[in-house]
């Protein structure tokens, strides 16, 4: 027996808006079924699909799982991302790693590392 992860389940108050502003991320597009209550990304290719489901109460306080990305060319990324609607939040140069925390337009926190090598 295995486990396999197959979607990334991310509550919202209008799924179409922010799938979209993570398909702008990842320079996809949404899936053609996508609506306010309930829209997904990257749905027929290999990984994770990106899931968004909309919910009656708002987020409360910082959430306690987060994506990582990472970019070769850190600086423009982050700028790519502030220019679709994310707010940068922190830098951070810990553990080896530099990295600045944004947030998406619903205010979930994601963060994206320099890529090394």
């Amino acid at each position: 027996m295995s486990v396999t992860l197959e979607n990334i389940a991310v509550d919202c108050t209008d799924a179409q808006t922010l799938a979209t502003f993570w398909a702008a991320v990842f320079s996809t597009e949404v899936d053609a079924d996508g609506n306010q209550f309930f829209a997904t990304v990257n749905r027929a290719a290999p990984g994770p699909t990106m899931m968004f489901l909309q919910v009656p109460e708002p987020r409360n306080g910082k959430n306690r799982l987060h994506l990582d990305l990472v970019a070769s060319d850190w600086a423009a990324e982050v700028d790519r991302l502030v220019g679709l609607g994310a707010k940068r939040l922190d830098e951070h140069n810990e553990y080896g790693t530099h990295w600045i925390t944004l947030t998406d337009p619903e205010g979930n926190v994601f963060d994206v590392a320099e890529q090394h090598g």
